[in-house]
Order: C-alpha cells, then sequence, then structure tokens
C-alpha cells in the first residue's frame, strides 16, 4: 500500500529508511530523536551526524541505518511552532517533501515517517496530520514509493473533531450490530407465532426458509424435419443455457471497472494513485485473467472514480462483494460516499481511529 497508517515503534519498522525527527544540529534529542538514535547505536549515529550537521529547517540528509532493520536514516528538521504565523506549515511540509526526495535519490522503495514536530516542537497534532498526508500525498502523484506514518498509540494524532462527529452520527443511525439484529429478528418472529397460537413464549424458534425453486424446464416440439428425429427446444419461459448463466458470473470485473475510467474521464495512473494503491497490484487487474481485488480495494477504486452508492453497489456486485450496515468498516466508508467526500487518505484517517482496516492495496 502507497500510505498507510500504523500504531507501532518507528525503530522496529522495516522499511528501507526511517525518518528521524531531528534538530538542525542532528545531535541525539527525546522523543521519536533519542529512541532512533539508541536503536541504531547512538555513538555510530551521532558521529556519522556530525559529518553533515548543521542543516536548516525543513532540510533532510541521509546516514546509514546502522543496527535499525531499515537501511538507511533520513533526517527531517521540522519547525518549532511559534504560533502558526512564522511560515511553520511550509518548513513543515518541506522537511517532508524533502525526505522523501531524499529517499527516492537512494532507491528506496519504502519509507517510515513519525508524525514531525507534533511532540517538544509544540505543532498541534491535527494541524501536523494534515500537513503531513497533504504533502506525502502530492510527493505520490508523482512517484512510486511505499509510505508509512507510524505513531505510537492514538493519543499521538487527533482527526478533526467535526469530521468524527458527523462520521459517529452516521455510524449511530446506521450501523447495526450483528447479535442485535438477529436477537430482534427472533423476537419478531417469535412473538408473530405466538400470537398465531404456533409457539408458546419460552418453546424454541424452528424457522422455515421458502426459498424459491427454479421454474421447471419445459420442452416445446418442433416441426420434425424429413426422416429425421423429432426436435425439442426450450420454451420461452424455460431458463437459458447454463454456458450462458455462467458467462454472465463470470463477466470480468476489470471490464466494468476500466469502462468506468473511460467514462470519468480519467487514467490509469490517476485512479490508482487516488485509490492509494500500488502500481503492480493495479496492473493485476488489469490484466483480469480471474484475479479478483479484497473488497477494501475495490472500495478505494470507487471512492478514486467518485462513484455514486449505487455505482458502489454494482462494482461490488460484480466483484461478488456487498455493503453491510452489520460491518462497521462499510458505514464509516459509506458515509464518505454519501457525503461526496472523496479523499481516501481522508477515510484511512477514521478507519484507522475506529480500528478498522485502510482502504488500498
Amino acid at each position: 500500500m502507497p500510505f498507510t497508517i500504523v500504531r507501532q515503534d518507528i525503530t522496529k519498522l522495516k522499511a528501507d529508511a526511517v525518518v528521524n525527527a531531528a534538530n538542525t544540529d542532528l545531535a541525539m534529542g527525546g522523543g521519536v530523536c533519542g529512541a532512533i538514535f539508541k536503536a541504531a547505536g547512538a555513538a555510530r549515529l551521532q558521529a556519522a551526524c556530525d559529518e553533515l550537521s548543521p542543516i536548516m529547517t525543513g532540510e533532510a540528509v541521509v546516514t546509514p541505518g546502522f543496527a535499525l532493520p531499515a537501511k538507511y536514516i533520513v533526517h527531517a528538521a521540522g519547525p518549532i511552532y511559534r504560533g502558526g504565523g512564522h511560515g511553520e506549515e511550509k518548513l513543515l511540509r518541506a522537511a517532508y517533501t524533502n525526505a522523501l526526495k531524499r529517499a527516492v535519490e537512494n532507491n528506496c522503495g519504502s519509507i517510515a515517517f513519525p508524525l514531525i514536530s507534533s511532540g517538544v516542537y509544540g505543532y498541534p497534532k491535527d494541524e501536523a496530520l494534515q500537513v503531513a498526508v497533504s504533502a506525502i500525498q502530492d510527493f505520490l502523484a508523482g512517484h512510486d514509493i511505499d509510505v508509512t506514518l507510524a505513531v505510537f498509540d492514538k493519543s499521538a494524532f487527533t482527526v478533526g473533531r467535526e469530521l468524527l462527529g458527523a462520521v459517529k452520527s452516521y455510524i449511530d443511525e446506521h450501523y447495526v450490530d450483528t447479535y442485535q439484529t438477529q436477537r430482534r429478528l427472533l423476537d419478531a418472529e417469535r412473538d408473530a407465532l405466538s400470537d398465531k397460537g404456533v409457539v408458546s413464549d419460552n418453546a424454541p424458534i424452528k424457522m422455515l426458509i421458502n426459498l424459491p425453486m427454479p421454474a421447471p424446464k419445459t420442452l416445446e416440439q418442433k416441426p420434425t424435419p424429413a426422416g429425421g428425429a423429432p426436435v425439442f427446444e426450450p420454451t420461452a419461459g424455460a431458463p437459458p443455457p447454463l454456458d450462458d448463466l455462467v458467462a454472465n458470473l463470470d463477466e470480468p470485473f476489470s471490464r466494468t471497472l476500466f469502462q468506468l475510467i473511460d467514462a470519468k474521464g480519467k487514467t490509469d495512473v490517476e485512479v490508482y494513485k487516488r485509490a492509494n494503491l500500488d502500481r503492480k497490484l493495479f496492473s493485476k487487474i488489469r490484466t483480469g485473467k480471474g484475479y479478483t481485488p479484497s473488497k477494501k480495494t475495490v472500495l478505494a477504486l470507487a471512492v478514486a472514480l467518485e462513484l455514486s452508492l449505487s455505482e458502489t453497489d454494482d462494482l461490488l456486485e460484480r466483484a461478488g462483494y456487498a455493503l453491510s450496515h452489520a460491518v462497521k468498516f462499510d458505514v464509516i466508508v459509506e458515509f464518505f460516499i454519501t457525503s461526496g467526500k472523496y479523499n481516501v487518505f481522508e477515510i484511512n484517517e477514521v478507519l484507522f481511529e475506529y480500528d478498522q482496516p485502510l482502504l488500498g492495496g
């Protein structure tokens, strides 16, 4: 997945590069910086940093990863927050962008960030998150690299209260707990059967489900050819031949997807970038050959294409899925689609807040 958020210690992440929220002197500090120095081996890392220091706020430099799982450490100097009126946003964005540039220059396929400047430097966490997501999203529009934003716990950042409030209200209105749904259905059926004297209040319920049976296949005799055997063909009301049914069921998901891409006037690159998909995964979808993406990938594509809810339902159905109000993940994504909010990164922030899988793949 090109951009994901995880709750994990950044020093333990396996990525080609990890980012150190550095000071301009590249000296060992506290917080994330101190943790990275300790995990990498403080003496060796400090010696490497001394050769590169000092740097300017917003700049980034690279050292080896030493004892870290990562091959490289990218040291990015974020700004100290002084109220927001001293160019802090521009400098913070530059720190992310320059760190990403250094990773690409060193042929890194993946990089992991902390939330820069959000600790002792005092940058408001929600604003720091917005800058991080925006800078990373803009960079990914022109580059292929997997980016991870690592937070130690949820208190490390907050999603906008107004958005979370709207999502919570939608969940409260539409999310139906599976057990509660089954319980209400059982209670309702028990009441109905009890009213008719079929069961007592304490009797167990046995539900008989009447499934529609296929219409019997009738044959109509056609005029017999001279000297030939009688010819029988299905009548107009008979079900279609099995081959036709199978052909309809196997209509490639990819065909519908790429028809939608053309109809929406978008390019493949634009779609897989907006969907937060890996280019190789998108190529597998394009080739077809029986590959069916996961539900979260299909929904990411629906968001990237800005599909309506009915269009999303249709695309999901062609991949063998459906939205359910008994699944919180589905309800959250449905909220964004019905609200016309098609930013996959914003959706993922909320999904992360609710401990749900993230969109993309």
